[in-house]
């Protein structure tokens, strides 16, 4: 029996998810903006106010209410698309880890507390998926909002080479402490479904990631292919790798899992 579709919706006291109308093969059922507000306060955070398709750019700004702020969890266009330009309309900032992302204000840093109107985050810099990846743990909800880090369903791509495949493992355990130490419970990706069992599926995620490396170190060597950190920056070598790692997967996804290979084998290399 396959998932009901996701089309977002309240959760906890202070997430409301708004669902872009932007389906498809990398964004699942489409982004997931997150509209964040301290229950009786008149001001909202929107987290990834996301693509200018079929009027989401409308429709957040009807749905809004006052904003104080918007976030993006990183640069990549189907999460930032709107975002200058709703920011406009609101006489809001945009804010982002990369510079070239933000609007009437600074980049966010590592650890950075954010308050508006009473609603409470901090930024976890996540890198990984993207080198300007960035978590927002809302601690009254005891949730993660992890950006494409983690989706609701399936595993992410690392977007080689602005992702990096150290960079994600050091992420993910740096989530992962976040749930051992009782401050996440559940995560609210930006693409699929919220999760509830935050730990059980960081811990897949890394698992994962492992055995994949396992199965690219198992085709490097059917291939008969010597890694160097030359080879693993060669044209031909990634997609003869996805041939036979992903020789069961359909083929339209082959040039997202270049992608992640291309990762792998760098991540590889480094350490031959």
């Amino acid at each position: 029996m396959s998932a009901p579709a996701w089309t977002g919706g309240s959760f906890g006291e202070r997430g409301r998810c708004l669902l872009a109308p932007n389906p498809g093969m990398m964004t699942l059922d489409g982004t997931n903006t997150w509209v964040l507000r301290e229950p009786g306060a008149s001001m909202s955070v929107v987290v990834d106010p996301g693509p200018v398709e079929d009027g989401h750019l409308d429709l957040l700004d009807e749905a809004t209410g006052e904003v104080g702020l918007i976030l993006l969890t990183h640069h990549h266009f189907d999460h930032s698309e709107v975002a200058q330009e709703l920011a406009r309309r609101k006489s809001c900032a945009v804010r982002a880890l990369d510079p070239d992302y933000c609007f009437s204000a600074d980049p966010v840093t590592d650890d950075e507390p954010i308050d508006v109107d009473g609603l409470r985050l901090r930024v976890v810099a996540t890198p990984g998926h993207t080198a300007d990846s960035i978590s927002l743990l809302l601690p009254a909800e005891r949730t993660l909002l992890t950006g494409d880090m983690v989706l609701g369903r399936g595993t992410t791509v690392v977007a080689y080479p602005d992702g990096q495949l150290g960079p994600y493992f050091d992420s993910l355990e740096r989530m992962r402490a976040l749930v051992s130490s009782g401050e996440v419970e559940t995560l609210w990706p930006a693409h699929g479904p919220v999760l509830d069992e935050a730990g059980g599926v960081l811990d897949f995620y890394a698992a994962h990631r492992r055995d994949r490396l396992g199965q690219v170190e198992d085709a490097l060597a059917a291939l008969g292919a010597t890694l160097t950190p030359e080879s693993a920056e060669d044209d031909e070598l990634p997609r003869r790798v996805v041939e036979v790692v992903y020789r069961d997967v359909d083929e339209s996804l082959w040039g997202a899992a270049e992608w992640s290979v291309r990762a792998q084998l760098a991540y590889l290399a480094q350490r031959a």
